[in-house]
Order: C-alpha cells, then structure tokens, then sequence
C-alpha cells in the first residue's frame, strides 16, 4: 500500500492530566503515514484520486483544537477515527502525537504514542427462526449499519434450511454478509452480541431456536484464538447454510486456516452429503 507522509504537524491545543495544561493548552507536534492506493493518482495527475494532505493538515488541527482529552493516547485514538472516516480513500494510518513540553520534572526531548489504524474486511453469518425471521434479521443488520466504524458491502440472500445440531425447532432464515470496520475483532464480536440482544436473543440451548444469531466468520486473514472468540469460525466448513450464502458474495474468500477457497470448501461439502 502506498503511503503519504505529514511530518511534525505543529498544533496548540488542550490535552494533559493536569488542569494546567488543559486550561493553558501546550504544543503537539503531529506526524502521520497515511496508506492509500496513490497509482491512479500518479497516471492521472489528479488530485481527486488521492488524499488532500493539506485538507488533512487542517482536520487533524480542527479535531486538536476543539476536542480536550486526559490521555495523548485517547487524542491519537479520535484523530485516527475521524480521519478515516472523513476520508474515504484512506485505507489506514500510523499516527503519532508528540508532547515536547511534558510534565515530568526531568529533562527530555519528547513523550510520544504512535498507533496504526485501518480498516478491516469481515465476514457475519446471520440467521432466524422465532417470529418473524426477516424482521429480527433486517433489524440486526440495520443495528450494524447505524454504526459508524462499520460499512455494509454486501448481504447474500436469505435461504431457508434446516435447523444445525440435532435440536427440534423450525426451519432457519440464513445468510451471510461482509462488511467494512474500524472495530478490534473484540470489539465487533460486542457489536454483533448487542445486535442479538436488541432482538432479544435468549442462550437457553445450544443451538436452539433463537429470534438472531449473528457469527464472525472472517476477519482479514487473522487467526485468533480466545476464550470470547475464535476466528476463523470453527465451524465454517461443516455448514451448508453458511458457506452456500457465503459463496454468494465472496466465493473466492481464502480460508487462512484450511487454505481452500469458499467455493471449494462448498463443493467438498456437498459432495459429501
């Protein structure tokens, strides 16, 4: 990914621990590598294909000067957000906020907090079968929507199918979609689990009839093990009802795990059926 540089950005604003520094306010000098695809910019020469690091300049100024917080980390933290999401062709950004005028009592050149941010691909599996099945289904989705760290790319359609598990209960509305978010793994996993309850999902039987279930099934190529949360979902490649939505929208998805494509793993399963 290409990258457009901001070198020490000068910026006199409100943050710091200390009442002092944010009545008073002190010098932040700011730096940014901001990740974009610049190619069609360089054949075309025109800056609409590309990021307006002047325009930058002035939102990280604007976002210093008229946000106050405790922590450089939580400022980094807000700068970073508002960026990308100010600016579309901003694929991701390693910021750094320095504080040359720190409060220590000791001599030092600067304190600093440089992060990097992006953008990440996910893929949920969704389904229903209590009450009405779409609504509870178009209401989760709509939960995610409203979020601003996340965009919606594509929703496959809903197929009906058999309920998973062995567990007598009504037919399933299935279906899987991707999206784009700012969000931590973690932190999505949180976004999908309050979109269940929002439809008030009950955990009462293992896979029991529920009115919304929403799983992470990809994100990026990670693999991550925790005990809140396993991606690659486990059981990607034994669902029919997963990977046939799936296959809709992304059928060339690499399993980081099992090194098989969406479609491939589709097929492997039915012809095993």
């Amino acid at each position: 990914m290409d990258k457009i540089r901001i070198q020490d950005l000068e910026v006199f604003a409100n943050h710091g621990v200390f009442p002092e520094e944010t009545a008073l306010g002190q010098k932040f000098l700011v730096s940014a590598e901001l990740f974009a695809d610049t190619r069609k910019a360089g054949k075309s020469d025109e800056l609409e294909y590309s990021i307006h690091y002047g325009l930058v300049c002035q939102e990280i100024t604007r976002y210093m000067k008229e946000n106050t917080c405790r922590l450089i980390e939580a400022a980094a933290e807000g700068v970073a957000e508002h960026l990308l999401l100010t600016f579309p062709l901003m694929r991701g950004i390693r910021l750094e906020i320095k504080k040359p005028w720190a409060p220590v009592g000791l001599p030092l050149d600067t304190v600093s907090v440089q992060i990097e941010r992006r953008w990440h691909r996910a893929y949920v599996a969704f389904g229903s079968n209590m009450g009405d099945r779409e609504a509870h289904i178009q209401a989760g989705i709509r939960l995610l929507s409203e979020n601003r760290a996340v965009r919606m790319e594509k929703v496959s359609d809903m197929i009906v199918t058999e309920p998973y598990g062995g567990v007598e209960q009504e037919d399933f509305l299935n279906g899987c979609l991707e999206l784009e978010t700012l969000l931590s793994p973690h932190e999505l996993l949180d976004l999908l689990h309050e979109a269940e309850q929002q439809e008030k999902r009950e955990r009462l039987i293992h896979w029991g009839p529920r009115t919304l279930d929403l799983d992470l099934l990809f994100y990026d190529d990670e693999i991550l093990e925790t005990p809140e949360l396993v991606v690659p979902h486990p059981e990607i490649q034994k669902r029919t009802f997963v990977l046939e939505p799936l296959a809709q929208i992304a059928p060339y998805k690499l399993h980081p795990v099992l090194r098989k494509r969406v479609k491939e793993l589709l097929s492997e399963l039915k012809g095993g059926e």
